[in-house]
């Protein structure tokens, strides 16, 4: 009779450390955690993710690389797909409410989420759930007794809450729910750690105290930092200011290089897995005043190789290479077959180059569209087609628009 081969658990105390460290903020409880990962028993390593949008960009990608650092240690890594809390919705991040999703959409937005993390990590190795398994079979007695673990002040003393309270904006008592819905998560997987960006400690403390009320081990806690988007500002599918991957290689290369330079070396850190001793390097060199579009270019191929493979990242560099430094258009662009007089922002919507109108009012306004070789500069918003045209779409993007 066979027997089942078990997963040997990594205990080497400099790469727990490692693990622990880069792309962290926080661990709660760290030296306790730091003792379970070197007694080599095999843990339960947590993530959900709501698919409140169909794209996973680069900013959930630093909770997944850290599951995948943990699955390389041997350990479980458990994602969890929250169909049930997208519906609801989570603020944590949000100063104003957010609307509730209806189900079909939550249904759309989470068709390719298991392919997209399998850019990231092993899904072979992975146990996956959705949480509406759990959840939509609650009754309304077991949720009470869940809210009973919480006040109402733990609640309303979060820092985007009280700001919203502070401004007189509606907050629904719906948005109070959220945070026994994703610590329920915890009780249902017996989670010993959970992973999550900063703006979700209260929930992520949350699933401490269910499991103590469901007599569980309280889990460990590692936050994240969140990353800054294509704008400046968070990174997040609202804002379309996001680098995501379904993009094209070509298109995460070109976003990339248009991020801001201090952002590189926080981007290496994050979304890559290039060693802290290359980083350091490169640290050095963009202080000894080496032109940032050398490392970044760096970055980018490190990004694409490592969410697409290196043959990718090698054509989304040449691609870059022949269009901004030689001045030529790439073969390979996007091309749309268009009725005579249709809209250019619809066209450009309806295709995903841009996320929405308000991504082309801003790009128009910030005189980022331009038609290739006349290099004239897009001002009218409602501007619609009228002949056949190339259309460079900020530094990265560009469209072909033919007429039917």
């Amino acid at each position: 009779m066979f027997g089942i081969k078990k997963t040997a658990i990594v205990t080497d105390e400099k790469k727990i450390d490692d693990v622990l460290s880069r792309g962290v903020e926080e661990v709660i409880e760290r030296e306790r955690l730091k003792t379970k990962l070197k007694s080599g028993k095999q843990l339960r390593i947590k993530l959900g993710i709501d698919p409140t949008s169909p794209n996973i960009h680069l900013g959930r990608a630093i909770p997944l690389l850290k599951l995948r650092d943990f699955q390389e240690l041997g350990h479980k890594i458990v994602l969890i797909i929250g169909d049930f809390t997208a519906v609801i919705g989570d603020t944590s991040d949000k100063d104003s409410e957010r609307p509730m999703l209806t189900e079909e959409q939550v249904k759309k937005n989470m068709k390719d989420y298991i392919d997209q993390a399998g850019k990231v990590i092993d899904i072979n190795k992975c146990e996956t759930h959705h949480n509406n398994d759990w959840l939509g079979k609650l009754s309304y007695k077991e949720i009470c007794q869940q809210a009973d673990a919480f006040s109402l002040s733990d609640f309303i003393a979060r820092e985007n809450i009280k700001r919203r309270l502070d401004g007189g904006k509606r907050i629904s008592l719906r948005e109070l729910m959220y945070p026994l819905m994703q610590g329920y998560d915890s009780v249902a997987i017996k989670a010993d750690v959970e992973i999550g960006g900063t703006d979700q400690r209260f929930n992520l403390l949350a699933g401490r105290e269910l499991q103590r009320h469901y007599k569980q081990e309280p889990q460990d806690i590692i936050t994240n930092p969140l990353i800054d988007g294509l704008d400046g500002r968070k990174m997040s599918s609202s804002w379309g200011n996001t680098i995501n991957l379904l993009d094209s290689a070509t298109d995460v290369y070109g976003k990339t290089m248009s991020l801001r330079d201090d952002l590189v070396i926080k981007y290496f850190t994050l979304v890559t897995r290039v060693s802290s001793d290359a980083i350091a390097q490169y640290k050095t060199a963009l202080d000894s005043g080496t032109n940032p579009k050398e490392i970044k270019m760096k970055l980018a191929y490190e990004i694409v190789k490592l969410y697409f493979s290196e043959d990718e990242a090698k054509k989304a560099e040449e691609a870059f290479e022949n269009t901004f430094k030689k001045g030529e258009v790439p073969e390979d662009i996007m091309e749309i077959t268009a009725q005579h007089g249709s809209s250019i922002r619809n066209l450009l919507v309806q295709s995903k180059l841009i996320s929405s109108n308000s991504d082309w009012r801003r790009l128009v306004e910030g005189n980022g569209v331009s038609v290739v070789g006349t290099e004239e500069i897009i001002t009218d918003q409602s501007i619609k087609v009228e002949k056949d045209v190339v259309l460079r779409i900020g530094k990265k993007r560009f469209v072909k628009i033919s007429i039917k």
